[in-house]
């Protein structure tokens, strides 16, 4: 165990306590994780969200073993109190770390860190640690996992009675998930040895757990059902066994073609292994189903999450968590296969919720769809640049403050030098002392830092979800000496701040239209350099077109041509190629501008200058009317 690890505070949001769980639900999350890692690094904070709140309404055993303090949202720390909870800061430090996913990831590499035998719990975070990495805004299942399936429970067990007689919508998504094929790295492997235990008509043994460990892991008896080869690979690598990989693969298996190999069975959540997916979906589902007992509900029509919910109390060290959280785990009884009349009943997932399937695959240029616009009166145009010439003096600032600090080479340093100058010319004709600039998607602080050494009258605060490059962003802001800049890794839906300006440098697709919903919230000025527009498609929260004007023309697939043409601007592709595109960027841009203008805003979009220093060169300024 190492000693000396900087002593960091997790708050909790504390709404109230219902049978064996204090909610929101993110909170017995969090709280569950501690308990399984059997983590002591934190020092816990439970925040109220109401008034009426006090130190009676804890209950201690349902935080496990851990100490817990009360402390009310004004007292929080100013960087936390931006962010939606869970959150997690160094004790008087700068840093911080919000949102669900964020923080029980922060939790298990912290927990790893302090004690590298716990193997078991860096095998949480999955294949390659992307368990839930990926943000709720662009993948369905982070965000069924980290935000629907919390927020569908806690709706079902307050509803009134005559409105909690279906099953959640979301939680019949999770049903479904659980019945796809499972594709692991390296599955190919692992399908051969089932085809050769199919063809052979036997089956493998289950690997020696225990007892307690076997109880659960008799077969189902549904058509999804994990034979036992899937249960003997994800139970091996729980208990650090190998695999039994006693029969070689006959020559007849070994030339079979992967697309004729049998597919594979979810075991737990993400698949063949237990993930901090299952941590997340366990206290959630648990209240869910005491509820639908409480009710008499009957769970014939989900099988595999009661199959599921099953398997995951034999995991080592699931129950000891349970039993600390005071979570009464339920003995479900195996269910028998529904008929095929219910389980259709019960698979009717609302539209909303289905993955967009729309074709992806566009044939044809956008020459048709420009000539669309065009004859609507609608062409892609620029506003003059306002200060095309200004400059920061680079040789008279610190190294640190440069982003050739990094590892870029001279040609991309000095191209970033001239992407930095267009944005902190627009900032500074817009700000004014005291004002506060958010840097969205901040990568390593380029943007962020500059403007924080440039403006000590202002207050800037960098988001951006990947850790190590907010590292890199504060290890430069230190060498500064800056007092006048915050850190927070977290996807941006979690922070729920005020402030003055919006910046992004380069946000990546759908994230350009993230930031600029944050700022038409806040009431914010913005400046922003979209990116990567072939990446924009339809999600949860947003829909393309973006403007009234531009939805009156183009269907949903028009405006995907644009968007996929848009990046046709690299600077290998011929003249008149990459002229297309600047022009497809231009009229995406235009919807995005005309967009935001119905909300009282006026915005100019803007060619960078030098238009060499990026081949993504747009830039919109945005100011409230």
């Amino acid at each position: 165990m190492k000693e000396n690890v900087a002593e960091e505070h997790l708050y909790l949001a504390f709404s109230h306590q219902y049978r064996d769980s204090i909610f929101p639900l993110h909170t017995s999350i969090s709280l569950f994780l501690l308990s399984y890692c059997d983590c002591k690094l934190f020092k816990v904070f439970l925040v109220p969200t109401g008034e009426d709140v006090g130190d009676q309404c804890v209950t201690k055993n349902l935080a496990g073993d851990l100490e817990v303090h009360l402390i009310s949202r004004c007292q929080l720390p100013v960087v936390v109190q931006s962010c939606s909870l869970p959150a997690v800061v160094v004790k008087d430090d700068k840093f911080c770390r919000a949102g669900l996913s964020v923080v029980l990831r922060h939790i298990i590499q912290k927990t790893f860190e302090a004690d590298p035998s716990k193997k078991d719990v860096l095998e949480l975070l999955g294949f390659k640690k992307t368990c839930l990495k990926a943000c709720a805004e662009v993948s369905q299942w982070t965000r069924l996992c980290e935000i629907s399936i919390p927020l569908a429970v806690e709706r079902f067990l307050t509803a009134s009675p005559e409105h909690c007689q279906a099953i959640p919508p979301d939680i019949l998504l999770l049903e479904r998930k659980l019945g796809e094929p499972v594709r692991v790295h390296n599955d190919d492997k692992i399908r051969r040895q089932k085809l050769q235990q199919q063809k052979a008509g036997a089956k493998a043994s289950v690997p020696v757990l225990g007892e307690e460990a076997t109880e659960g892991l008799k077969p189902e008896a549904h058509e999804h059902s994990p034979s036992s080869l899937e249960l003997s690979v994800a139970f091996s690598k729980l208990l650090a066994q190998e695999a039994s990989d006693a029969n070689r693969e006959a020559p007849n298996i070994r030339r079979t073609k992967t697309s004729d190999l049998p597919l594979l069975d979810h075991v737990f959540a993400e698949g063949l292994y237990f993930t901090v997916a299952d941590l997340v979906l366990l206290p959630c589902i648990h209240q869910f189903l005491v509820s639908s007992k409480k009710q008499g509900k009957n769970l014939v029509n989900l099988p595999l999450i009661s199959s599921w919910y099953r398997r995951v109390q034999e995991v080592p060290g699931v129950k000891k968590a349970a039993g600390k959280c005071n979570m009464e785990l339920l003995q479900l009884p195996e269910l028998v296969s529904a008929s095929e009349e219910q389980l259709q009943d019960s698979a009717s997932v609302p539209d909303e919720l289905e993955e967009d399937h729309e074709d992806s695959h566009f044939i044809g240029g956008p020459r048709p769809t420009m000539t669309k616009l065009m004859e609507n009166g609608i062409e892609a145009k620029f506003s003059p640049h306002p200060c095309p010439s200004w400059t920061l003096d680079w040789t008279s600032l610190p190294s640190a403050v440069s982003p050739g600090e990094g590892k870029m080479s001279r040609d991309r340093a000095l191209r970033k030098q001239q992407q930095l100058n267009n944005l902190v010319a627009a900032v500074t004709k817009l700000a004014k002392p005291g004002d506060l600039i958010v840097d969205f998607c901040s990568g390593g602080g380029h943007v962020g830092i500059v403007l924080a050494y440039m403006m000590p009258s202002c207050q800037v605060v960098l988001i951006e979800n990947k850790e190590l490059s907010l590292i890199r962003a504060k290890d430069r802001s230190d060498e500064l000496g800056l007092n006048n800049i915050w850190f927070i890794q977290a996807n941006l839906d979690y922070f729920i701040g005020t402030f003055n300006i919006g910046v992004a440098l380069h946000a990546c697709g759908v994230a350009t239209d993230m930031v600029i919903e944050h700022c038409l919230r806040a009431r914010a000025a913005f400046v922003i350099s979209p990116c990567c527009y072939g990446f924009i498609q339809n999600t949860v929260k947003f829909k393309y077109p973006r403007s009234h004007q531009f939805k009156e023309i183009l269907s949903y697939k028009e405006h995907m041509i644009l968007c996929r043409f848009a990046d046709q601007t690299a600077v290998q592709l011929p003249p008149e190629r990459r002229l297309i595109g600047k022009q497809c960027m231009g009229l995406v841009d235009l919807d995005r501008a005309w967009a935001a203008e119905e909300h009282n805003y006026s915005v100019e979009v803007i060619s960078m200058e030098p238009e060499s220093c990026s081949p993504k060169n747009n830039m919109f300024v945005g100011i409230p009317s």
